[in-house]
């Protein structure tokens, strides 16, 4: 233990030194820059099983370095720019490995577009690998600028899943999008593959056999619109807190829709919509006042929930909130609360509770922050859990 707590606290004070952003060139409308950015986190979760004998009495204690991403992005013209993220992702967490996806260990393409400028920022068209414009907190924030210290539950937060197709939270595809009436409204309408292998029935294996996937390759459609009241946010990327910078009002709504997909002996229809507020608020000087709160429908999850009952083809819903106080420019407690609702028979609810802080050490990217959170469910196949999460985050 001694030795792990050492091996954190090395890496805690060497992470600032290979952080860094670097413009390699620029000539016109011509540039080329690098960037790096990394997460290690400490976790301590109980009623774990650590030792894979189905006794969740356990506790695990995990040192990872939760992302870990390399980022270049460019311009050929004022109208073609590009981006892309090189990425691993939980690189250390116990039970995860996915090297094809960079989780766990490997490298893998996380972000990867090119985006021209048709009409300026009224009419882009962007292809390639990115965020599903489909909710807020996993669909336009960037995971470099949270409120929180991770993710909604269910839309890959802390140990959950992402109850929708993806590709780590993103997808292949084209995405139409702008900003118009004075960039206070920003629409993205996204065509994508969503979900794409089909796991038919094996007769080598017929103990294991359970259809699952995309048989007839549909592609996926989803979309966002949002109104901004007060300042507009115009980039592809927005913030989950401003620190005092911005004072945004957003309202927002979204859909995702894939058809015919197939869940054992079913075939049905993925689709999912969402509405969600968010409130980023300047007060007195060094003070600012964060919140949101979003829900989420959906009919035919394309993917379980971990610690619920939502499970792959059934249906439910989703409730979020959270909030945030700044003061003193640096210091920031915040709170969220999350509800997994499924609608099947005989199902239960899952709550998620937790309380934090950040400590900002320079901007958005570079601070610490400490969480408690709490997973009760009223299901009896779920064992509640107490995770505590201590985070570095350092980078540009």
């Amino acid at each position: 233990m001694l030795r792990k707590i050492f091996l954190l606290l090395m890496g805690l004070v060497l992470l600032p030194s290979m952080t860094w952003s670097f413009e390699l060139y620029r000539d016109g409308d011509i540039s080329l820059s690098v960037g790096y950015w990394a997460q290690a986190w400490y976790q301590y979760v109980s009623d774990y099983d650590t030792d894979e004998d189905d006794d969740p009495d356990d506790c695990l204690h995990d040192f990872m370095i939760r992302r870990s991403y390399f980022s270049i992005k460019g311009t050929a013209t004022s109208e073609l720019s590009f981006f892309v993220h090189f990425a691993s992702d939980k690189i250390g967490q116990k039970d995860v490995d996915d090297s094809g996806l960079g989780l766990g260990s490997g490298i893998a393409v996380r972000d990867a577009w090119a985006t021209y400028k048709v009409f300026g920022n009224d009419l882009m068209v962007q292809a390639g690998r990115m965020y599903i414009p489909f909710t807020r907190n996993y669909g336009t924030t960037s995971t470099k600028a949270l409120l929180t210290t991770e993710l909604d539950w269910g839309q890959a937060g802390i140990r959950s899943g992402i109850f929708y197709p993806s590709k780590v939270g993103r997808d292949d595809g084209v995405t139409i999008w702008g900003n118009v009436f004075q960039d206070k409204l920003q629409y993205r309408l996204m065509a994508g593959e969503g979900m794409e292998d089909y796991k038919k029935d094996d007769p080598a294996t017929p103990e294991k056999n359970e259809a699952y996937g995309n048989p007839d390759d549909k592609l996926r459609f989803a979309g966002r619109i949002s109104y901004n009241l007060l300042e507009p946010e115009t980039t592809w990327f927005n913030k989950g807190t401003s620190l005092g910078k911005k004072s945004v009002l957003a309202i927002g709504a979204g859909f995702d829709y894939q058809p015919d997909l197939v869940w054992g002996d079913r075939e049905d229809d993925y689709e999912a919509y969402t509405i969600d507020i968010h409130l980023d608020l300047p007060l007195d000087a060094g003070t600012a006042i964060t919140a949101d709160v979003s829900y989420i429908n959906i009919d035919n999850s394309a993917n379980g929930i971990a610690d619920s009952d939502l499970s792959a083809g059934e249906d439910g819903n989703m409730i979020t909130g959270q909030i945030g106080y700044l003061f003193a420019e640096r210091i920031q407690p915040f709170g969220h609360i999350e509800a997994v609702l499924p609608e099947a028979s005989g199902t239960d609810d899952t709550m998620v509770y937790g309380l934090g802080c950040n400590y900002y050490i320079k901007g958005l990217a570079n601070k610490l922050t400490a969480e408690w959170t709490i997973v009760d469910s009223d299901s009896h196949s779920v064992e509640d859990k107490n995770i505590i999460t201590v985070q570095a985050a350092f980078g540009f």
